[in-house]
């Protein structure tokens, strides 16, 4: 599950990218989340529409559902308007550096020592370089700073939902996955039609990639992330932006011909032994187990 996240994830960003083409950021987001509740809700009522297993906890799930997928989804798809997919796919490795301090104060049995908190300083370091400078100058508009900090708030939403998703009391992971994305339909459709307006026609090709984005790092993805996430917490789920930095920065730049910087580079080195050593425990638990 986890190697699979990595590399779907990590190629979403070019996916969304190549929609953007053809659609605004607001109905992008809110186009993958609707097919991807449209999938799940058949794929949850087949299975009997089964949610809480004991008590219920609506407040957390509506909070879940917005930090989740409604916020980051409108982040990452409004920035990656003013910034490169490899930008994007490099600053979700600043999701598990965000865990880890999280984590220490909500989730028993995670506190940081000494390594995890200089890999949490190192990885932090990375994602200073990420904001500033001139390294990812992809669109010369000058709200290519807030395209930045809308992928970074993103990660930050991803690693909060996590520490919320881990305390939720004993619920069905396909329920939980469905009800999250239909939460975050309602929130999402009304708010890009405020925003941007009526939904404009589409394309065939446009219509594929937010279907695409819908049904495989949305719906899919979503569901291993809540399993994982559940059954074996948020800092072994946070092993996937491991990869996704990589397979964002490649793909992104054999298919969509983006620049590789030094500080791009320099970034993803610090962002990578951050992780290592904030993660060392995680890390080791994964090899073992494959």
């Amino acid at each position: 599950m986890i190697a699979t996240l990595g590399f779907v994830w990590g190629g979403t960003f070019l996916v969304a990218e190549l929609a953007l083409r053809g659609i605004t950021p607001f109905w992008l987001a809110a186009g993958r989340i609707g097919f991807a509740a449209l999938l799940l809700t058949v794929i949850w009522g087949l299975l009997g529409f089964r949610l809480f297993e004991e008590r219920s906890n609506w407040v957390s799930v509506c909070i879940i559902a917005l930090f989740s997928t409604a916020l980051p989804f409108a982040l990452l798809s409004w920035g990656l308007v003013y910034v490169t997919s490899g930008f994007a796919g490099v600053s979700m490795g600043a999701i598990p550096l965000m865990i880890l301090p999280l984590a220490h104060v909500f989730v028993a049995g995670e506190q940081m020592g000494p390594r995890r908190i200089i890999g949490t300083v190192l990885g932090f370091l990375g994602i200073l370089i990420l904001i500033g400078g001139k390294a990812f100058d992809s669109s010369g508009s000058d709200l290519e700073w807030a395209g930045r900090a809308a992928c970074i708030l993103a990660a930050a939403c991803y690693a909060g939902s996590s520490i919320l998703t881990r305390r939720l009391p004993p619920v069905d992971s396909v329920g939980l996955a469905t009800v999250l994305m239909i939460i975050g339909a309602v929130v999402i459709i009304p708010l890009a039609w405020v925003v941007e307006g009526p939904l404009p026609p589409l394309s065939q090709e446009t219509l594929f990639w937010v279907a695409l984005l819908g049904l495989v790092p949305t719906a899919g993805a979503n569901l291993l992330r809540v399993l994982v996430v559940r059954g074996a917490g948020p800092v072994f789920m946070s092993l996937t932006n491991y990869q996704v930095p990589i397979w964002s920065v490649v793909l992104g730049a054999v298919i969509l011909s983006e620049p590789l910087p030094a500080s791009l580079l320099l970034a993803l080195a610090l962002v990578f032994s951050g992780l290592v050593l904030g993660q060392w425990q995680a890390l080791k638990q994964l090899f073992h187990k494959i």
